[in-house]
């Protein structure tokens, strides 16, 4: 049985970096480590360390407003290391079209980035599955 975790978080105009009110690509990775934090604790009863990640595909824009949910699973384990996959999507967006307030429910969330990774909880520092 693989352990999951999901974060839901509202981007704020706080997150937005560029232009027209577009977030930085590098805060889905924030996400994705806390995601990363979250499944080692569970795992391991630990934080333990993000040491790589082997891939990062950004696919669609995340924008200020967008209610974005940042999802992982550890996909393999070894002595010390994890590898884990993480999705995240964008599952509410802003309708500022029809007012300032305004805002969807996507019927299908749209995955907006992708990645694997790398992290160690070192030995000494398990405390589940002994």
């Amino acid at each position: 049985m693989s352990t999951k975790s999901v974060i839901r978080v509202r981007m704020s105009m706080h997150d937005a970096h560029y232009g027209g009110n577009l977030v930085d690509g590098a805060k889905m990775l924030n996400l994705f480590g806390d995601v990363a934090t979250e499944l080692l604790i569970i795992n391991d009863g630990d934080e333990g360390l993000f040491v790589a990640y082997d891939n990062v595909e950004f696919l669609a824009p995340v924008y200020a407003g967008d209610f974005i949910e940042a999802v992982g699973e550890i996909t393999s384990t070894g002595n010390s290391s994890r590898k884990m996959k993480f999705e995240a999507r964008k599952v509410i967006a802003p309708r500022t079209d029809i007012s300032p307030s305004a805002a969807d429910v996507l019927e299908e969330p749209v995955v907006v980035c992708i990645a694997t990774g790398t992290c160690v909880v070192p030995k000494q520092c398990q405390r589940k599955n002994k």
